[in-house]
């Protein structure tokens, strides 16, 4: 018999067994759930990181079947377990976290973990587990640089996620071991991470300049850029942090489980570099090119971080400000032009964007009852609240629309258009599309994020096109009536 098969096998828990680091995690729940007691970490990380590790998960326990599992090692433990080998859980994850994955999964006989006093990585794990298995009498299972040491002890080095040299290199120390793929973080992972494809949002900016036919002037085009480029750098920091303290409420969704954090694909500790990094640019760009957006960025990132730790858990609230969040794009690109808004204008801004917020909710909760769910994890909202948000979207949508039919006759508008009365030939273009995206949300065929769905729906280039045909022709004033 192969005596890979009968040595105990050993295996690594962080980046191993689960595609995450339990300490970050541990850390993010801490700062979402208890951000008072998050205030002493610094505190305890000088004390050690043993210690580190035992207060975190003293205060904020991981719940093990929420974490992110590898399949493929999962079952290979399974397999061993269920032939009888001896199997050990040997990380450098606290003793509570360790202890809490061992009873979940009920395959491990053994668990070797930090303990608060020592903190068993690199050498310190190597000699627990020599002291337990005899030198060269174990398969260690890892994935990192750290347990190169405890590779070195081991008789069958197996390994996660290395490179194909790094495995020969295993193999021709310690051969026998099993070694398995993990997804790799790729520039097409931080593209999903930033959700660039969200940029598109930010050319709200713009709308003042195109509300007041001065989008051919440079120097004004030149600010709203500016603009531009400082709320997306923002919006992406605030993505990275909601996809950092919503990891929980993401895995339990049938879409959102796959967005690199929540899967693993991109490693926590990336996040708490990138997040703070984007804030940083973007303050930085508004402070020495437009300072006068300075303040508008700085509430946009307080009512976010509101938002996270606290309105996202409130239904009708989190519509409300998501709403005012698209609308203080617009305010930001007045501010930045110099150019006055109307109250019309904001006042459209508003109930249009209040309409789209409650269509990614209502789109949200079709996903989960598809998928047999009843409610939004970290969310106010259960399936049965559908056709609430099916009567108050539409409705917003249509409020819109009555704003912008008022704006028409009220406003003077000669002053823009030779011909304002062409205008009315939006009202049932903004009516047909708000209808249209509502029945196809209403069928199932719209994507939670309604900005995604709209820049892949071909129709909305129609629509698109014939708004601005309508804008050409109150600019050139051929309606005759």
């Amino acid at each position: 018999m192969n005596d890979s098969a009968t040595r105990p096998l050993c295996v690594d828990l962080d980046g191993t067994l689960v595609a995450t680091d339990t300490l970050f995690e541990g850390l993010l729940d801490l700062v979402r759930d208890r951000p008072l007691s998050a205030l002493a970490v610094p505190l305890w990380w000088l004390r050690g990181r043993s210690v580190l590790k035992a207060e975190i998960a003293a205060r904020a326990p991981l719940d093990p079947a929420r974490l992110p599992y590898r399949d493929e090692v999962l079952a290979y433990l399974r397999a061993a377990h269920e032939s009888g080998r001896h199997c050990v859980l040997a990380t450098a994850a606290d003793e509570r976290t360790a202890d809490a994955v061992a009873r979940h999964l009920g395959v491990f006989d053994r668990v070797l973990a930090s303990d608060g006093t020592q903190n068993l990585k690199g050498a310190a794990k190597r000699a627990a587990l020599d002291e337990h298995f005899g030198e060269g009498g174990y398969e260690y299972l890892g994935d990192a640089h750290a347990d190169t040491t405890v590779w070195a002890g081991a008789a069958h080095a197996s390994s996660v996620g290395l490179s194909d040299a790094a495995r020969a290199r295993l193999a021709s120390k310690a051969p026998g071991g099993v070694h398995f793929d993990a997804p790799r973080e790729t520039a097409s992972s931080w593209v999903r991470a930033l959700r660039l494809h969200q940029w598109v949002k930010n050319l709200l900016v713009f709308l003042p300049l195109l509300a007041s036919h001065r989008f051919l002037e440079p120097v004004l085009v030149l600010q709203g850029v500016w603009a531009f480029l400082a709320f997306g750098l923002l919006a992406s920091a605030v993505y990275v942090m909601n996809d950092l303290l919503d990891l929980a409420a993401d895995r339990a969704h049938p879409v959102n489980a796959t967005r690199p954090f929540a899967s693993g694909e991109i490693p926590l500790v990336r996040g708490f570099v990138v997040g703070p990094l984007l804030v940083a640019a973007a303050l930085m760009l508004a402070a020495l090119v437009l300072p006068q957006l300075l303040g508008l960025l700085v509430l946009y990132l307080v009512a976010n971080v509101a938002y996270t730790f606290a309105l996202k858990r409130v239904a009708i609230a989190d519509v409300m400000l998501l709403a005012m969040l698209y609308a203080l794009r617009v305010l930001a690109g007045g501010v930045a032009t110099g150019i006055v808004l109307s109250p019309w204008l904001m006042a459209f801004s508003l109930f249009f964007f209040m309409n789209l917020a409650f269509l990614k909710r209502y789109a949200d909760l079709r996903i989960l009852e598809r998928a047999g769910q009843t409610k939004v994890a970290g969310r106010d909202y259960a399936v049965s609240d559908a056709p609430l948000l099916l009567a108050l979207g539409p409705a917003s949508g249509y409020v819109a629309a009555v704003v912008l039919a008022l704006y028409v006759q009220a406003d003077p508008l000669e002053a823009l258009y030779a011909e304002p009365r062409a205008l009315f030939a939006l009202i049932p273009l903004l009516v047909y599309w708000i209808s249209r995206f509502w029945v196809r949300a209403h069928r199932g065929l719209v994507r939670a994020d309604p900005i995604v769905s709209t820049v892949t729906d071909p129709v909305s280039y129609v629509v698109l096109a014939l708004a601005i045909a309508v804008f050409g022709w109150a600019a050139l004033g051929t309606l005759t009536l």
